[in-house]
């Protein structure tokens, strides 16, 4: 029903029009009494043997929506209804902004992808806090930071720390995002000297805390092998509880839409399917190179459980998806979990 008749209607609409009419949508439908209990009926699937421990929580399931959809944490308990086990906010900064002029994100669908240049739009780490405040349900929620556009890169470290310091009582977890492609010169902060800096003082300040909570690195799709090494040194150094990869994309590569099409489209992240084999491919070589030295959390271009039960083959500990949940639809979760437990029995 949904590829067949909901998704070509939501399709008339450009990307960001959508995405906020669609959250007024969720918002409004799940103020009415028992439509919360529906939605879990058909989407939640409880197993125990789903159940994944990681970073000091218990996630009920390994499928969790990536950071991009609820960027300011104002649909974090409805969207768990949709049977994620963990949602994953922001990328928040210290203060609100904008983000990059509009048109900003663009939608190939001969390649079920979709290309974005947001440029962290939020409202900011305090605003999201409010909501936060709120939260009706148990389920986990990540906290992703970044650095404002007009910082500079030689004092990125502070808008992290305020965005850490902001969050700490209100997420389980962090991610430091360095890889974005779409805020100017931000991936520059994965050379080594700078990220280790950057992670060092977000550990200095994580130790400090009564109960310390898991920090981790979400990293690109595009990095060499030598800059891989380099990040599973960083990590390992550091003592970094994990990474999350991959990040949206810059290349273009082996496309099916019209590169012209493409090209007009202009700079931004691609994710979707053309992503499967690569973040795989860092997901194992994360892995591999590390010797499982620490625990990874794959995204990029998982649309069905088979996508899913690879990542987890390669040696992912818990699989996001974004551009997947799009195109596939809410019961997407649900299905990849299915599949997961055929492959337990």
């Amino acid at each position: 029903m949904y590829k067949l008749i909901i998704r070509p209607i939501f399709f008339l609409f450009s990307p960001e029009t959508i995405h906020h009419i669609v959250f007024i949508l969720i918002k409004f439908i799940c103020k009415i009494p028992g439509v919360s209990s529906l939605l879990k009926f058909f989407y939640v699937l409880n197993d125990k043997r789903l159940e994944r421990k990681l970073f000091g929580l218990t996630f009920p399931n390994p499928v969790g929506l990536a950071a991009g959809f609820d960027k300011d944490a104002t649909l974090f308990d409805e969207l768990g209804y949709f049977g994620f086990g963990f949602i994953e906010i922001g990328t928040l900064t210290p203060k609100e902004q904008p983000g990059n002029d509009k048109p900003r994100m663009f939608r190939l669908p001969a390649d079920e992808a979709l290309i974005n240049r947001m440029g962290f739009n939020n409202h900011g780490a305090e605003e999201a806090v409010k909501h936060l405040k709120n939260r009706k349900t148990k389920i986990i929620v990540g906290g992703n930071i970044g650095k404002n556009k007009t910082t500079p890169n030689e004092d990125a470290i502070k808008d992290y720390e305020i965005c850490f310091e902001t969050l700490f009582d209100y997420v389980d977890y962090f991610v430091v995002n360095v890889s974005s492609p779409n805020t100017p010169n931000l991936r520059a902060l994965q050379d080594k000297e700078p990220l280790t800096k950057l992670l060092l003082r977000m550990k200095e300040l994580n130790n400090k805390k009564k109960t310390p909570k898991a920090i981790l690195l979400k990293i690109a799709p595009d990095l060499t092998n030598e800059q891989l090494d380099d990040i599973i040194s960083i990590v390992k150094e550091n003592k970094i509880d994990g990474v999350i990869a991959t990040n949206t994309t810059i290349d273009r590569s082996n496309l099916i839409t019209d590169k012209s099409k493409v090209e007009a489209m202009g700079a931004g992240g691609l994710s979707g399917k053309p992503l499967t084999k690569r973040s795989r491919e860092v997901v194992k070589y994360l892995i591999d190179e590390s010797n499982k030295a620490f625990p990874v959390i794959a995204v990029g271009g998982i649309y069905t459980s088979e996508d899913a039960i690879a990542m987890l083959n390669a040696g992912a500990s818990l699989v996001q998806v974004y551009t997947g949940f799009i195109y596939e639809g809410p019961g997407i979760v649900k299905k990849i979990n299915k599949g997961i437990l055929k492959t337990l029995k």
